[in-house]
């Protein structure tokens, strides 16, 4: 495989076991990056690593999960004792709690939801923004969706959870403006075939929805961009 854009970068990506995640990971291989593929399944993602080998890319596989104590914190101590920054930060990872009346929220399927989109998120800015701070040229891109800033009934849970994240990953963006190298995008991807979609969407034909692998060329090329950060867009369905 020849020289990429992004040869001699590291790029680390949430999620990446399946869906956007690893269709991100598998084009930012293709265009040169060291991956580190992140999610909770092993299988998955020595299946994602095998890929992007046969490509004749290059990939590591990290798992964990994201809501465990510390796993944040070792992964970025893992990552800084191998490589001297992070060029590429995609926070891909989420959890769909069941589609509920807000008065019906079961408590613990929402603590989860908060552990791991909201919580979980900041200690992945905390923990990753030594590393980005070394990069010559940081990007980190944050995957949300339609319903955090378009509530919808039913989605209470899922759609406040990842409003927050959004508030987060914006307020950190404006937070490193001036005083780092480490620009921020808020990418909605709209409506895509992913297992999480099928979920919330039962009765849905996965054909009538753009593939995973068209967010990932648009998310590759606008790591490439020199955006303005905080960034925000929405990749609508293909005509």
């Amino acid at each position: 495989m020849p020289p990429g854009p992004f040869a001699g970068q590291l790029a680390l990506v949430t999620g990446a076991s399946r869906g956007i995640g690893a269709a991100t990971a598998v084009a930012l291989a293709a265009a040169g990056a060291h991956v580190v593929l992140t999610a909770r399944d092993t299988r998955a993602l020595e299946a994602i690593e095998q890929q992007i080998f046969e490509s004749g890319g290059n990939a590591t596989i990290a798992p964990l999960d994201l809501a465990e104590p510390d796993a944040i914190a070792r992964l970025a101590l893992a990552l800084a004792g191998r490589w001297p920054a992070l060029d590429m930060l995609v926070h891909a990872a989420a959890v769909l709690p069941q589609l509920t009346p807000v008065a019906e929220i079961d408590q613990q399927a929402f603590t989860k939801a908060l552990t791991t989109n909201v919580l979980a998120s900041q200690a992945l800015i905390a923990a990753c923004d030594p590393l980005l701070r070394k990069s010559k040229d940081a990007r980190v891109v944050y995957l949300t969706t339609n319903v955090a800033t378009t509530p919808r009934a039913y989605w209470g849970a899922y759609a406040a959870s990842k409003a927050a994240a959004e508030v987060l990953f914006d307020c950190y963006a404006q937070e490193v403006r001036n005083i780092a190298k480490v620009r921020c995008a808020i990418l909605n991807p709209g409506a895509t075939r992913t297992a999480m979609r099928a979920r919330a969407y039962p009765g849905e034909d996965p054909a009538s929805v753009k593939p995973p692998e068209a967010v990932a060329a648009r998310l590759v090329a606008l790591l490439g961009e020199q955006f303005a950060s905080p960034h925000r867009e929405s990749i609508n369905q293909p005509s």
